[in-house]
């Protein structure tokens, strides 16, 4: 039976992987899960999967780093947020690649080809990865502060502490746990500048913090509705972007 490693710092990002891999591999064994690149190898040393799935964003160690530590020893499929990556790390050969979020069509092709790749010897990423990580994508760092207008005063709030971001009218409403201000940005330009594994968009005019949400339910149409850790109002979720949501 064939074992895997699934390193995602994201509980969502990891429920919906391992819910895809299951339905696409049902006799793959998943033996250990990580939410950061430390866990990531140690789990690894300990379990030696065939397999290991990477976030190449992750805590303590990114997911490059724990791939050039593990390479030759397994079969390495990067998990990602830019397309940059993804098409990179295919082109020069990694084993294969998902997009966040991974699409069962996209499952379905990592699977096939892990399935023919397993009987030859897990490639070595030495040279791939020191490519990836000179690449301009690799050192673009996200948007980590923003200025926002409270009454008449000037608020800087960390992109940490938003809960969710929202169009209203020519400014964009930022949600904190603690209250609400107004920035005069775009919310599309906006989410160009914010870590797209960090913030999804759900809405045309709506981006949240997915470590801000408790849950996701179904409303009477059955479409996502998100449930919020520390605020009481809900978010819906447009059918757009409704399949980020599925399996969850």
């Amino acid at each position: 039976m064939p074992t895997a490693l699934i390193a995602e710092d994201e509980p969502l990002m990891l429920a919906q992987l391992k819910a895809r891999l299951a339905a696409a591999w049902p006799e793959l064994d998943v033996v250990a899960e990580a939410d950061n690149g430390e866990d990531a190898l140690e789990a690894a040393r300990a379990h030696r999967p065939d397999v290991a799935f990477l976030d190449i964003r992750m805590p303590a160690r990114s997911g490059l780093e724990v791939a050039r530590e593990l390479s030759g020893s397994c079969h390495i499929v990067f998990v990602t947020a830019y397309d940059e990556y993804a098409i990179a790390a295919f082109e020069e050969g990694a084993v294969d690649y998902v997009l966040k979020p991974a699409a069962p069509e996209r499952i379905a092709k990592v699977v096939a080809r892990l399935k023919r790749e397993l009987a030859a010897a897990p490639l070595d990423l030495t040279a791939l990865l020191a490519r990836l990580a000179s690449r301009p994508e690799a050192l673009r760092k996200p948007l980590a502060w923003i200025r926002a207008s409270l009454g008449n005063a000037m608020q800087l709030i960390n992109v940490d502490d938003v809960v969710y971001f929202q169009a209203e009218d020519k400014y964009t409403k930022v949600v904190t746990a603690q209250g609400e201000a107004l920035i005069r940005k775009p919310i599309k330009e906006l989410f160009d500048e914010l870590d797209p594994e960090t913030f999804w968009q759900i809405h045309r005019g709506t981006i949240v913090n997915v470590r801000a949400i408790a849950r996701v339910e179904r409303d009477w149409r059955d479409q996502p509705l998100i449930r919020l850790r520390e605020r009481g109002e809900s978010l819906t979720v447009s059918r757009t972007f409704a399949h980020r949501f599925k399996a969850m």
